[in-house]
């Protein structure tokens, strides 16, 4: 699969996107990387089990998400990404 993202594009991120419904599967998010707190990801939620979201990369062969470090909270998902420039 080809990324969605390129170096330089920008984002437009609803904080609120989940305020009244849960993220689905296929959507893109902006999240906290879970080791590294002042680290920020987008990233694709393949699937959602118990409440635990895995996150991957559209380029999966560069990407660093929960095949590294698992599945995400929540509380981790600060919003759905919208639009892309």
């Amino acid at each position: 699969m080809l990324p969605t993202l390129h170096p330089g594009d920008q984002v437009l991120v609803h904080p609120n996107a989940y305020r009244h419904r849960l993220p689905q599967q296929g959507d893109i998010v902006l999240a906290r990387h879970p080791h590294q707190g002042g680290l920020y990801l987008i990233k694709r939620i393949q699937s959602v089990v118990s409440d635990q979201y895995f996150l991957i990369g559209d380029n999966l062969s560069e990407s660093t998400d929960s095949r590294v470090f698992r599945a995400v909270t929540l509380d981790l998902i600060l919003g759905k990404v919208v639009s892309l420039f």
